[in-house]
């Protein structure tokens, strides 16, 4: 192009980095969090970034704020100031679809806009399978509408999702490469989204009580229980049926000199849920565990299947539930669904090697992985995000089980809040971080970390289970991916490729660029982080309306919002969450996210043109 921004080596080293950077997201060969630091280590080895800016990122207001943000959230999450919330909502919300549904999903999506949207999903996954048990409307038709919203709370407020907290470290980058003459590019307020992420979470809404609600599945519709979903559930969803018994090991026994893992390979046999060998009986054996003579095992199965195990293996099965009556007592434990969520430490590891009965008391009976349930060989499944476990325990157990990051308990349980006594201090230290943001001209990162320390001294959090709270992946994934769009801007790659999409495009509307960045920014954000997303078009977006006069704040605005339209594919933590508990398939998420899609780009633009 004649007169030109001219094509250089270093912008060539650029984009060959960020073809590596959207490869590796794409492919999954390693982790986000680790692509993102390899291509801040490459942007360093290849000089395209000085060396004392590299690592910038990590004292970057974005990030900072995210960490702050979490830790808030954790604390009104410790203190039950949620839960007051979730008994508002079985209070007034009735018995209907029609009530329930905006109800639950606007509460969600408001809660959004002031925590991680996946913080706010895992918070409210066992509300929903209270509210499911009480109201019989099966999850299915609850899920999908409620981890939506939350999406789209997203964009109610600049604290809500972390491709908006980015966006402003993003204009103020932009600033420092503006060409001469040109104004600078102003941040947003934390409330300057709020018009257009209202209209768009009023849109999701009229969605699931009219088309939506005739999209979502119904097949797998069953009645669900608390604590504990029904035996029809579990029986239909996962092939568990049959009841609990107890077998006493022979002299004559072949079991005799197993391991509890010897045993449950064994084909066609019960489901292994507890063992007494000398001491006292408990649930979840571990697999090393020995069976000798005398052992007494209890299982759950058809009396059809227990008896011809019982039979062949030369074990007497006894007339009542005097070992384990206790332990079975359904008050007491049962069965449950715990999902794994992003940034587990679990995944990737087999359920044999996650010692899940050792170190959490749980059985895993099957695994939901994306619609189908898997029941043989459970041991040697290798974890994935998402992946829903259909698990054995005792609540308490259970309610250990949800107090760990590597876990989101779906299934209600009864559980008494650590710290009720502190919910005063931790809404107070909320407000005041938000009327630090609203009302003065503090940065940020520092407003929301008053709320977050106040709440450390007060006691609502200790900085242990503050630290515990931040989700570290996010933090270097997004502290990483800076310096790729600092490189991007400060070689004018960004405003190259820029230049080369008006060359394709040719003289079109705004509107038509408009549409053009928001599908972009779509398509990105279904197949890589929405950070990553953000980061590599915000800059491009930037170049664009230099380049045909258009508002930069608010095509970069477009570009943020737009990786929140994350409703097609289960790629989103937030769907990954929702996926196993609601027994969705992937299929369900195109067929119901595609019109909300579509909707999202409308409603988003028009509001965006409107406002900006």
């Amino acid at each position: 192009m004649e007169g030109g921004i001219q094509l250089t080596q270093e912008m060539v080293l650029v984009l060959i980095v960020l073809s590596a950077t959207i490869g590796l997201f794409v492919s999954e060969l390693v982790r986000v969090d680790i692509a993102a630091i390899l291509v801040m280590v490459a942007i360093g080895l290849l000089g395209l970034v000085p060396s004392r800016d590299l690592f910038n990122g990590f004292a970057s207001n974005a990030v900072i704020s995210i960490i702050a943000v979490m830790i808030l959230g954790a604390g009104l999450d410790r203190t039950g100031a949620m839960t007051v919330v979730s008994r508002w909502i079985l209070k007034v919300g009735g018995k209907t679809v029609g009530r329930i549904v905006p109800l639950v999903s606007g509460t969600v999506g408001l809660i959004s806009g002031i925590m991680q949207n996946v913080g706010a999903t895992a918070l409210f996954l066992p509300v929903m399978s209270r509210i499911s048990s009480r109201t019989e409307i099966p999850l299915s038709r609850l899920l999908m509408p409620m981890g939506t919203c939350a999406i789209l709370g997203g964009t109610l407020t600049m604290v809500g999702s972390s491709p908006l907290i980015l966006l402003n470290d993003l204009i103020l980058n932009a600033n420092e490469t503006l060409p001469p003459g040109v104004p600078t590019l102003e941040p947003f307020h934390l409330f300057s989204v709020t018009p257009v992420g209202f209209v768009l979470l009023i849109a999701g809404i009229l969605y699931f009580l009219t088309v939506g609600s005739l999209l979502l599945p119904k097949p797998r519709e069953r009645a669900t229980g608390a604590p504990a979903k029904t035996k029809a559930y579990f029986a239909d969803v996962y092939g568990i049926e049959g009841d609990l018994f107890e077998l006493l090991v022979t002299v004559d026994s072949p079991l005799v000199g197993m391991t509890v893992a010897d045993a449950e390979k064994m084909e066609g046999g019960p489901l292994l849920l507890a063992i007494r060998n000398t001491d006292k009986p408990r649930l979840a054996p571990p697999s090393d565990e020995m069976i000798w003579v005398g052992t007494i095992l209890g299982v759950m199965g058809t009396r059809e299947i227990v008896g011809r195990f019982a039979l062949d293996n030369e074990c007497r099965v006894q007339p009542r539930l005097r070992t384990f009556g206790a332990l079975f007592n359904p008050s007491r434990a049962g069965i449950s669904e715990v999902v794994i969520p992003p940034g587990s430490r679990l995944v990737g590891q087999t359920i044999g090697e996650a010692r899940l009965r050792t170190r959490y008391g749980i059985s895993v009976l099957a695994v939901n992985r994306r619609g189908d349930a898997i029941i043989d060989s459970v041991r040697d499944i290798e974890l994935e995000t998402g992946d829903c476990l259909v698990s054995h325990s005792t609540w308490r157990d259970l309610s250990t089980v949800s107090q760990e990051r590597d876990f989101v308990v779906a299934t209600d349980i009864p559980k008494e809040e650590q710290r009720p006594q502190k919910v005063g201090w931790a809404l107070l230290f909320f407000a005041i971080s938000m009327s630090l943001v609203i009302f003065s001209d503090f940065r940020l990162s520092v407003s929301l970390l008053v709320g977050a320390m106040g709440m450390v001294l007060s006691g609502v959090l200790n900085i242990d289970e503050a630290y515990e709270s931040v989700s570290w992946k996010t933090v270097f994934l997004l502290a990483s991916l800076i310096p790729l769009g600092l490189a991007m801007e400060r070689t004018s790659t960004a405003a190259w490729i820029a230049q080369e999409i008006m060359v394709v495009l040719g003289d079109v509307p705004e509107l038509a660029i408009q549409v053009a960045l928001a599908v972009l920014a779509t398509v990105f954000s279904l197949v890589m982080s929405n950070v990553g997303a953000t980061t590599i078009l915000v800059p491009i977006a930037v170049s664009i309306a230099l380049a045909t006069g258009a508002s930069p704040t608010m095509y970069a605005l477009i570009v943020a919002l737009s990786t929140s339209n994350a409703f097609i594919l289960p790629t989103h933590q937030v769907n990954a969450l929702i996926m196993g508990p609601g027994g969705y398939r992937v299929a369900d998420f195109i067929r119901v996210g595609t019109p909300m899609s579509v909707i999202f780009i409308v409603v988003m633009l028009t509001m965006v043109n409107l406002v900006f």
